[in-house]
């Protein structure tokens, strides 16, 4: 019988922690893996456990393979945590992409919707922004308030905005690129003590991605959510939501508008969460938890030894 935990919440990775690899071990001892992978596969039409597994790191890269696979493998941890154990977080939410996991593992979306759905989502963010037009960078070391007010400052009437509220002292911005570089050397200047451009085909989160979020409402629109299990805290309002249409709305908005993961894990820290766990593969979102919210218990399950030793810790 499904035991609700109320103090522990599931949080799932998004774009930026994916590896050629990744989930090898876990699918060694837990077929339920490529089970997910091939259901996935069957959905979108090519073979994206041979992506994950076999690379090269540039194809695995591309936002319309990156953002299946990553979905594919946080539902996967899901279901081999699930076949494991009886507890269940009251809690969820996901970095960006991770919402749609979120969304899928909290029983809110189907996991075939949702594969349809990032896949088409990937493909019209890389259409929106061409190549060389569109950059993002992490800024280190500011105030949330004057990332924001230095990209009012340098805009100079084009794109550039504080994007992914990440931690304390870390947001991601996005735009044109010569409008982030503009930030980027205003932000040095103003004393952070990093501005690092990211590796990225795409400026996730910032009004360039408008058209993107229009074209994805048409397909939003024909998809079938239902009220989640789980009380799931959407990106861009930190908000649980059980409305269809308002759960549409937030993924729409959600490309074009910050991704505000600190407030995230506060509000559910507030609430009384006191165990967080990331699902999925990387340790990207245990980093940042671990800097907002420093006396919870921060745990992340991607392989056999962190599974168990959830298991071990939820047990005693």
């Amino acid at each position: 019988m499904t035991k609700q935990a109320y103090n522990l919440a599931f949080v799932f990775p998004g774009q930026g922690s994916q590896s050629v690899g990744m989930l090898s071990d876990l699918a060694a001892s837990h077929p339920e893996v490529k089970q997910i992978f091939e259901r996935a596969s069957d959905a979108l039409g090519k073979d994206l456990w041979s992506i994950v597994n076999l690379g090269p790191e540039e194809e695995l890269g591309k936002t319309y393979n990156t953002q299946p696979a990553m979905l594919a493998a946080g539902v996967a941890v899901w279901e081999v945590w699930c076949k494991l154990s009886a507890i269940h977080p009251e809690w969820m939410a996901g970095h960006s992409l991770g919402e749609y996991t979120a969304l899928v593992c909290s029983g809110a979306l189907s996991f075939e919707s949702a594969i349809k759905l990032v896949a088409a989502r990937g493909h019209l963010m890389q259409e929106a922004v061409p190549p060389g037009v569109g950059s993002m960078a992490a800024i280190l070391g500011l105030e949330d308030y004057h990332v924001v007010n230095i990209c009012a400052q340098v805009a100079d009437n084009e794109v550039v905005s504080a994007v992914n509220f990440n931690a304390p002292g870390q947001v991601v911005i996005a735009g044109n690129i010569a409008a982030v570089e503009r930030a980027m050397m205003a932000a040095k200047e103003a004393g952070a003590k990093r501005a690092l451009p990211l590796p990225v085909s795409v400026p996730s989160h910032c009004a360039l991605m408008q058209s993107a979020a229009e074209k994805l409402d048409e397909q939003l629109q024909d998809t079938i959510f239902n009220m989640p299990e789980a009380t799931l805290i959407h990106n861009v309002d930190v908000a649980s939501h059980s409305a269809p249409e308002v759960i549409r709305n937030a993924l729409k908005e959600q490309l074009y508008k910050p991704v505000r993961w600190v407030d995230t894990i506060k509000f559910m820290s507030d609430q009384g969460v006191t165990r967080f766990v990331e699902c999925g593969p990387g340790k990207v979102l245990i980093g940042l938890n671990k800097r907002i919210v420093k006396d919870a218990e921060h745990f992340t399950i991607f392989d056999p030894e962190t599974v168990n030793n959830l298991l071990e810790q939820l047990n005693d």
